[in-house]
């Protein structure tokens, strides 16, 4: 009996978290091991579901880069980086398309619609609602060690978001699961960032919240603690001193823009917890960090 009182509790706890963002967007960038793991793929799913069913609006947009690269060893394309980013031809290009585009979107569509969602599959292509211009070419050192600028090939700057496809889908009831492949003046496709992609979708939509879910618990302080809430000042403050560092500064500048964009809040989670998105939104103390404007309103 104690148990079923304190899922009581739980539903209690929720109730003001659902009725505040009932017709509310929110925008969740899905990547990391929640996305290879079969248990937390099927949670992920389930999740965004219920959001669904209590009024919330869900955009997925999903990453993949795990998948991208297990794909071009298989046709013997060699995977390069540089900056951190990846180097991609016309050959790379058309497995990125076939990877995001194709496998992994459909299965995440699969897997919403198994528990019960109604969920639609489209990459920045679609409508063309995803323009973006090539990345200009990024210090690097070559293998002598010199300093040199490196051509990307079909990497994007994301330059605009046009949401009327997407306002269309949710206001059908359907969750778009988007593909972060834009495309240039010229027609032609370009990878962007799915954790940018998202921050700028999530503007577009005007959304309550942006979550990016990740392989970390968050942002932590320099002693190692989980900061809950940060504010954005104090964000770029410990970016400045180092604390925040490594490939958490671009999450957080990814958060930072977004609601310096409209966004209310951004969250960064970690999406090898189950449950971590609901956990986050519908409690009062959440797992992840939260992240707020730069100015307070």
């Amino acid at each position: 009996m104690d148990q079923l009182v304190e899922k009581a509790a739980v539903l209690h706890e929720a109730l003001p978290y659902i009725q505040r963002f009932h017709q509310k967007t929110f925008v969740v960038k899905y990547g990391g091991h929640a996305m290879v793991d079969e248990e937390l793929k099927r949670s992920f799913a389930r999740d965004v579901c219920l959001l669904r069913y209590v009024g919330i609006q869900v955009v997925v947009v999903h990453g993949g880069g795990p998948q991208i690269n297990e794909m071009l060893q298989k046709v013997g394309i060699a995977s390069t980086f540089s900056a951190g980013l990846r180097v991609t031809d016309d050959a790379t290009m058309n497995v990125v398309e076939m990877v995001l585009g194709g496998a992994v979107n459909s299965e995440i569509v699969g897997l919403i619609c198994e528990q019960g969602g109604r969920a639609v599959g489209l990459s920045g292509k679609d409508d063309q609602f995803m323009r973006a211009r090539r990345k200009e070419r990024v210090p690097a050192k070559n293998e002598q060690g010199e300093q040199v600028l490196v051509d990307l090939g079909r990497v994007g700057d994301i330059e605009e978001v046009r949401p009327h496809l997407i306002r269309e889908l949710i206001d059908k009831q359907f969750i778009p699961v988007v593909a972060p492949i834009a495309l240039d003046a010229d027609g032609k496709a370009l990878n962007v960032n799915a954790d940018t992609a998202a921050g700028r979708i999530a503007a577009a939509l005007g959304a309550a919240k942006l979550v990016l879910m990740t392989d970390v618990e968050g942002v932590k302080d320099n002693e190692g603690n989980l900061l809950r809430s940060l504010r954005a000042r104090e964000a770029e403050r410990l970016i400045g001193e180092g604390v925040i560092g490594g490939g958490m500064i671009p999450k957080v500048r990814c958060a930072l823009k977004a609601v310096d964009s409209g966004v209310e809040k951004a969250h960064i989670v970690d999406g090898r917890r189950r449950h971590a998105l609901l956990l986050e939104i519908f409690t009062d103390q959440g797992v992840g960090t939260e992240i707020q404007r730069i100015y307070d309103r």
